[in-house]
């Protein structure tokens, strides 16, 4: 559960760009949020097919096949870098397109043209990362990740504060600290002796079939980018707010916020992920059933308590990421509301697990459409522009549609017939392994 802390060295960047001034933490913001939209939420999305290809084929004992998904997606992640990384260098001619800010558009695309070298070990790292967790194999994600993260701070701050480069210097960052743990998992997994039956070397399997992958993967990159672009349009709509210095301020301090609080859910999720499709590989559909229930008991104890905890610091928090008292002040009014958000995320995220273990991405697709799109969204536009209630209305409306999204997949899961489940995963996998062809 600590290697998703990596994924927040996209918004802890702000702890640097922040104190350079308001207006280069409103570039950083907006950068920030459009890469997400188009760049790293999908290749995550894309990349989480993994829980359910490798978390059940490893369950069913065809351990081989996980080296093949693992190939097929980095191929497919790869070639998808090259339309995102065209999109982000023309960040800035496209926020001046929709009538953003001049100042901060500008500086919002120099920031994600240095974002660019990154996207590309974020999908390496997306793929590694499943491989790894579906053989509940985590020891190395915690390591890499504790040096990769040490090593990023050190980075950013040299950037940033020594060599001169600003913001650009700690978007680059970024990418260095992602290559660092693309090279140290990289190297673990094909020398190591854990990896030995899942990882056999490079086979002309891994690049057949990118169709029967992308079948599974774009209904998981739409489950998680849906939800994603939602959070990430409350951004934009903050730019188009009065002052939207301070409104977009808030808004990426308060991403920033519910991205840390996250990780704990985050892991919780992937963590009950891996085992519901461990164990519905392997036929054993109770212990399945029994994964989701701790999960769901651990994760409600937890969000309830980060929720306390972000009430009693919510005159004091902002100060970690800017000087600016009016942004200050103006979060100290938002973070109740980021508690409650903290609390439906948290939900959500676990049952979000449970059903990529269980291999639902394209009815959850649907949930979170309907969830974000039709009641959250609409709520957050219509309390910011039609009640004035400026950006804690954005944040007010899409906890509406997070408790939507967080209530259906509870009545999703309580219904599912787990035993049927079990059967009918264990005869997906196995008529799906094919013999390997070693190509290195």
């Amino acid at each position: 559960m600590f290697f998703p802390i990596l994924q927040c060295f996209l918004f802890q960047v702000h702890f640097f760009s922040g104190h350079l001034g308001e207006l280069s933490l409103s570039g950083a913001s907006m950068a920030t949020s459009f890469a997400s939209v188009t760049g790293f939420s999908f290749m995550m999305g894309m990349g989480s097919a993994l829980e359910t290809f490798c978390g059940q084929a490893y369950g069913a004992k065809q351990f081989q096949m996980l080296g093949v998904h693992l190939q097929r997606a980095m191929a497919v992640l790869m070639l998808m870098g090259i339309p995102i990384s065209l999109i982000w260098g023309s960040t800035g001619k496209i926020f001046r397109y929709f009538g953003q800010d001049s100042e901060i558009s500008e500086t919002a695309g120099n920031y994600a043209r240095w974002l660019i070298p990154s996207i590309f070990p974020y999908g390496l790292l997306q793929c590694q990362m499943r491989f790894l967790q579906t053989q509940n194999n985590v020891k190395p994600l915690m390591i890499s990740t504790a040096f990769a993260s040490l090593l990023h701070v050190l980075c950013c701050w040299i950037l940033v504060s020594r060599v001169g480069f600003g913001s650009s210097g700690a978007a680059l960052s970024v990418a260095i600290s992602y290559w660092i743990n693309v090279v140290i998992l990289g190297v673990y997994i094909v020398n190591s002796s854990t990896c030995k039956r899942t990882w056999v070397g490079f086979s002309k399997e891994g690049v057949d079939d990118l169709a029967g992958f992308l079948d599974l993967g774009i209904p998981s990159a739409l489950m998680v980018c849906l939800e994603y672009w939602s959070y990430e349009f409350l951004v934009l709509l903050s730019g188009i707010l009065p002052n939207p210095k301070l409104e977009t301020s808030m808004m990426s301090i308060s991403l920033s916020t519910i991205s840390l609080a996250y990780r704990i859910p985050f892991g919780f999720g992937n963590a009950v992920s891996m085992r519901v499709s461990n164990e519905l590989g392997a036929g054993e559909h109770k212990a399945a059933k029994l994964a989701v229930g701790v999960a769901l008991s651990l994760v409600i104890t937890e969000v309830l308590v980060v929720g306390l905890v972000l009430v009693a610091v919510h005159g004091v928090w902002a100060n970690l990421y800017t000087d600016e008292p009016e942004v200050v002040s103006y979060m100290s009014l938002v973070m109740p509301v980021l508690a409650l958000s903290n609390v439906m995320d948290g939900i959500q995220g676990v049952l979000s697990g449970v059903a990529r273990g269980c291999g639902w991405q394209k009815i959850c697709t649907l949930v979170n459409l309907g969830a974000y799109y039709l009641v959250g969204l609409p709520c957050a536009i219509a309390l910011t522009f039609m009640y004035h209630l400026g950006g804690k209305g954005l944040w007010i409306g899409i906890v509406c549609g997070s408790g939507v999204q967080a209530l259906l997949l509870l009545v999703i899961t309580m219904r599912t017939n787990w035993e049927l489940e079990a059967r009918n995963v264990m005869n997906r996998v196995i008529a799906s392994s094919i013999p390997i062809t070693r190509v290195s």
